[in-house]
């Protein structure tokens, strides 16, 4: 008998975890392994379980899909992650899949397709949601840049931060220009470093003056 693939369920919801467990538990080549209702309980988890699968939640109360993808790929490379979302967009599908995501899609998705799903990431194969699909083909075939990609992850707030960086606004300012706490401007800049893959801030204003975003010497009030 082939040994079984190993599954993690998260999600903040008990009652989604439930459903997909008893329907995995009626497959006969998976073994769910447990569940887990926020990121860092499913770090914790695969830490000592190691699945061969993750089924994860984009968005959960500590941290979101994206942060736990890279942190359970960097504790356990074997491990492929599947986010299963509602949410739909460039802003989570790209960074969700450049932190190592195997497959992106829907919880509208069926049981059968996403029992399916689970199967071919077992064996090391994607599979996404038809407009992720559709996106990452446009981008396969050079219809959008590598800047476009990364500027499309961005939310509009956080396309309106690093505007504001880019005009050499401190974190207090671009808080009273956004009339937002400077907390929440912390997070932001923190979400843009780790979509755009640059660490510091000056590197951050030169991206966007090369894309357009704002000029060196536009002056903000």
């Amino acid at each position: 008998m082939a040994t079984p693939i190993t599954v993690l369920i998260v999600d903040d919801y008990e009652i989604v975890r439930n459903g997909i467990h008893a329907f995995l538990d009626t497959q006969p080549d998976f073994k769910v392994l447990g569940e887990a209702g926020s990121g860092q309980e499913a770090i914790e988890t695969v830490v000592r379980l190691i699945p061969d699968i993750v089924l994860l939640d984009m968005t959960m109360p500590d941290m979101d899909g994206i942060e736990a993808t890279a942190a359970i790929k960097k504790i356990s490379p074997h491990t492929q992650v599947i986010i299963l979302t509602s949410h739909v967009g460039d802003q989570f599908s790209f960074p969700a899949l450049k932190a190592g995501a195997i497959s992106y899609l829907m919880k509208d998705i069926k049981m059968n397709k996403l029992a399916d799903a689970i199967r071919c990431a077992a064996r090391g194969e994607s599979v996404f949601d038809p407009p992720v699909a559709a996106r990452i083909l446009q981008y396969l075939r050079g219809e959008q840049s590598d800047s476009d990609l990364f500027l499309s992850s961005l939310s509009d707030r956080e396309m309106d931060v690093l505007r504001l960086i880019a005009c050499g606004l401190t974190n207090c300012q671009i808080a009273q220009n956004l009339h937002i706490s400077e907390n929440t401007v912390k997070g932001h800049v923190g979400n843009i470093r780790s979509k755009l893959q640059i660490v510091d801030r000056v590197h951050l204003a030169v991206f966007a003056w090369e894309n357009g975003i704002a000029s060196p010497s536009r002056n903000v009030v």
